[in-house]
This record gives C-alpha cells, sequence and structure tokens, in this order.
C-alpha cells in the first residue's frame, strides 16, 4: 500500500512565532547589580538559582512548612499560610511567567485545574465560550460539562474559519489549542486573538504541545496560557502539574483571588520537581524534534500507514494505521515505546486517543474532525531514534496480516 502523508508546516507566515534567540532579562534576589538580557536557554537554566541568599544555594530550597510566624500584630513576612504563598512555589511561578512572557504565573495541581482556574473566572455563569472541537479530551469534558449545567454557552468550532464565523457574534471567553490534540492543527494565534477582541473575548491558549522554547501565545495577543505542566515543562513523568500565566494585572488578581480561594495550588516538593525540569526543557525539545523529525518521514514511507500528522515541532507525532495492521496487536507488540497516557516525557509513549485521552468524546465528534479508531498518537521521547525507529517497525510487521 501506498503511503499518504499529511504534513503541516510551522513555518506558515500566518503562525508567526518569536525567534529562539530572543533575549530575557535575569532577575537576582537580591541584587542590586543590573539585570543583563540572556537567552532562553540561559533563562530556563538560571531558574531559581541565587533565590536563597541565607546559604547560597544553587538549587531552590524546598519549603515545606504551611505556617509562617508573624513578626507581630498586623505584620508579616509575606508569608502567612502556604495555600496562599509559599517560597519555593514564588520562585517556580516567577520563572514561568517570564518564560512566557507574563507578569504573573500560577502553579496548580493540574493542567485541568489550570483551565478549572482559567475559565470559572474569566467566563462567569451565562458566559458564552467558544471552544475548538478537537481539544484534548480531558478539555472537551470539561468545557461539555459547563454546557450541560447551564454554567456557560459552549460553541464548539473547527478550524481558525470555525472560530472566524463563531465570533462574529458576542462572546466572552475563547478556548485553543495550537497546535490541537492529537490531529496537530495549528491556530494562527494572532488572528484568533484578533477575532476574539472583537468579540468582545478573553483568548485562552493551551500551550502544551509546543512550550515557550516554540511559541509564547501572550507575545502573540493572546490573553492567557496555560500548560499541562505535567508534560513537556516537567518532562520526566514524576510530575503532575498545572500553569496559568497573565501579563495582564487585573487578571492577574481576579484569578490569584480564585486560585486563593479554591486552593488548588502546586505543592513545594512538586514545585521543586517542575523547576528541576525546566532547567532541561530547551535541550530536550531540540532532542524530541530531532527524532520526531525522523520518525515522521519513517512513518511516510511505511506501508503500514496511510497518514501521518506532523508540524515539524516538538515531539508529538500521529498517524493512522492501515487496515492491515491489527491495532491492538501493534499496541501490545511496542518495546521501546510504552502504551501509555500522557506525553512530553524523556521516555517515548504511544497513545490511542478514541479509547484513551479522548475516549469522552463522543464517536461522531471524534470523526467529524478526523479522529479515528486507528489514529494513534507518538510522544517521541529522547532514546536513539534508531531504536525508535526499529520498534514501531518491528511492531508493525507483529501486528499485520
Amino acid at each position: 500500500m501506498t503511503s499518504q502523508s499529511t504534513s503541516q508546516s510551522s513555518d506558515r507566515s500566518d503562525c508567526p512565532r518569536p525567534t529562539a534567540a530572543r533575549t530575557f532579562p535575569v532577575h537576582h534576589h537580591p541584587s542590586s547589580a543590573p539585570t543583563p538580557q540572556v537567552h532562553l536557554e540561559t533563562l530556563l537554566v538560571r531558574a531559581g538559582t541565587g533565590t536563597d541568599p541565607a546559604t547560597g544555594a544553587i538549587t531552590t530550597p524546598i519549603h515545606l512548612s504551611t505556617a509562617y510566624g508573624h513578626p507581630g500584630l498586623g505584620e508579616s513576612t509575606g508569608y502567612d499560610y502556604t495555600r496562599s504563598a509559599n517560597p519555593t512555589r514564588d520562585v517556580l511561578q516567577d520563572a514561568l511567567a517570564r518564560l512566557e512572557g507574563g507578569t504573573a504565573a500560577f502553579a496548580l495541581s493540574s493542567g485541568m485545574a489550570a483551565l478549572e482556574l482559567v475559565t470559572r473566572t474569566l467566563a462567569p455563569h451565562g458566559s458564552r465560550i467558544v471552544a475548538l472541537r478537537d481539544l484534548y479530551g480531558g478539555s472537551f469534558r470539561f468545557l461539555e460539562v459547563l454546557a450541560e449545567e447551564g454554567t456557560a454557552d459552549v460553541d464548539f468550532v473547527l478550524g481558525i474559519d470555525g472560530l472566524r464565523a463563531a465570533l462574529a457574534s458576542p462572546a466572552d471567553l475563547v478556548v485553543i489549542e495550537t497546535p490541537t490534540n492529537p490531529m496537530m492543527v495549528e491556530i494562527p494565534i494572532p488572528e484568533a486573538a484578533e477575532l476574539a477582541r472583537a468579540a468582545g473575548a478573553l483568548l485562552v491558549v493551551d500551550n502544551t504541545f509546543y512550550t515557550p522554547v516554540v511559541q509564547r501565545p501572550l507575545e502573540l495577543g493572546a490573553d492567557v496560557v496555560v500548560h499541562s505542566g505535567t508534560k513537556y515543562l516537567g518532562g520526566h513523568n514524576d510530575v503532575m502539574a498545572g500553569v496559568a500565566v497573565v501579563a495582564d494585572d487585573v487578571l492577574a488578581e481576579r484569578l490569584n483571588y480564585r486560585l486563593n480561594t479554591t486552593g488548588a495550588t502546586l505543592g513545594p516538593f512538586d514545585c521543586f520537581l517542575l523547576l528541576r525540569g525546566l532547567k532541561t526543557l530547551a535541550l530536550r525539545m531540540e532532542r524530541h524534534e530531532a527524532n520526531a523529525t525522523a520518525i515522521a518521514e519513517f512513518l511516510r514511507s511505511s506501508p503500514h500507514v496511510t497518514r501521518v500528522l506532523y508540524t515539524g515541532h516538538s515531539g508529538m507525532v500521529s498517524f493512522d494505521l492501515a487496515e492491515s495492521v491489527d491495532v491492538s496487536r501493534f499496541l501490545a507488540s511496542v518495546r521501546v515505546f510504552t502504551f501509555a497516557e500522557s506525553l512530553g516525557g524523556v521516555e517515548s509513549l504511544v497513545t490511542c486517543p478514541s479509547v484513551q485521552t479522548h475516549a469522552d468524546v463522543p464517536a461522531e465528534v471524534r470523526a467529524s474532525y478526523g479522529l479515528s479508531d486507528r489514529l494513534m498518537r507518538l510522544s517521541v521521547g529522547i532514546e536513539h531514534v534508531d531504536d525508535l525507529i526499529a520498534d514501531l517497525a518491528q511492531a508493525f510487521e507483529a501486528a499485520s496480516a
């Protein structure tokens, strides 16, 4: 069978992204010296360094205390109760805000907690939300629940054309991923932001797949950026976290008030793990992308594959298995890849979205945007690419009629 592939270039003129050479100020704590401009890679490695002046520790201390002594009546050190503020979390949030070009960041217990915080805060009861239909299954499920319980009027649309049509009418919030999970469709953020503003809405962009290494949505017009920090930011499949970043002080105050009230903050040890993961993010993304590019080329040439979806960035690749390949046998045959949910770690994973990440999305909805039961999603890790390709090749053979 001749392989037919679909490749989407992330160098398209309608999807501009800042260059990797952009520099950032380094904030030393405390420091009286001028703050130099550094590249993203340096900012990532230096995240948290110099934040413990009492000892000079290179690594950010883990502050496990939930309570803090008060100097006197009506006085505070700035820390009163760890749900409201924690020194380790503050270091992480400062790093995340600067990485995304924001002024405030919030570290939460999961990516879904971040989406819930943003949506519940910025789209109160009776709001109209416009969202992509081909979102991560958990995000689709959450927004569908809001619609079913009558909290919000939610319109699910496909692509920039769908956004354009839906935002001809007023809205309160627009929720997108770019690229989408798992169909790898890129949405031009500047155009989406312009459409949202014209409709009176705020734009929320899930940047989990690309990370700030590839794109920074706030600089492209978005109002809020969210991440599942569990994925590429953490990078080691050992911490669950969510992130929300804004560049507007009023939005930051609103999110901070609700988060302090509801309490879904990230614990200090998890903050430490996420900070540790950030230090190698740029290096890991380079290897993820190189491996994924080679694997996408291999898949395009394989007679066992009928369609390949890859943007050319990050380590996410989706493909459709040919009818001659037994899906269950293929998933049982991989040895270097692991058949598992999640993504973005150093280990390579293969996922069958229709029965895993998108199982709660109705079959007719999945079919409307091309997510079939034969579509596989690869999170390509940092192993040697020859071993990854050999593993897929032997699994194809083992699963073929």
